[in-house]
């Protein structure tokens, strides 16, 4: 069966250059977990998710990563460029600066088991389906387990 068979084909979705406070209203009006972010091409660029809205405790601080001076220079201890995206994503006033692009996507006429294998392989809730790279639905981790075991 293909995944076109399961999807949520009547998604809300957001553009990329909506203020962050739409994609929040949009998200609790809708009582979604995330949302797809397409562009005027409609292509799924991005999504986001209560995740990417929240810095929890320990991210909270945004410390710069630890570092050692030696000879002149710095090297830093830790990733830069984790501290650059909690940083984009802290003062974030655009959906693209707060979304999570490039997410994994998969094709409506796929089968069910390759969706189940994308959601359990990256840990995902839900797969934006896409048909010829344009983004037509939403596909949950619950909507293949009801298509593999029956309701």
């Amino acid at each position: 069966m293909p995944v076109r068979d399961i999807m949520e084909a009547d998604v809300p979705t957001v553009s990329p250059q909506q203020p962050v406070a739409d994609a929040i209203r949009l998200l609790r009006d809708h009582d979604l977990p995330g949302v797809p972010v397409i562009n005027e091409g409609g292509r799924c660029i991005g999504i986001i998710t209560e995740n990417d809205l929240v810095l929890s405790d320990a991210e909270g601080d945004l410390h710069l990563p630890h570092y050692i001076q030696l000879f002149g220079g710095i090297i830093y201890l830790e990733s830069l460029h984790r501290f650059e995206d909690r940083l984009r994503k802290a003062f974030a006033s655009t959906v693209e600066e707060m979304m999570t692009p490039d997410p994994i996507t998969v094709d409506a006429d796929a089968e069910i088991d390759e969706a189940a294998r994308l959601i359990a392989k990256h840990r995902h809730n839900r797969l934006p389906v896409v048909e010829h790279g344009r983004f037509v639905g939403i596909v949950t981790r619950l909507d293949v387990l009801e298509a593999l075991y029956g309701e």
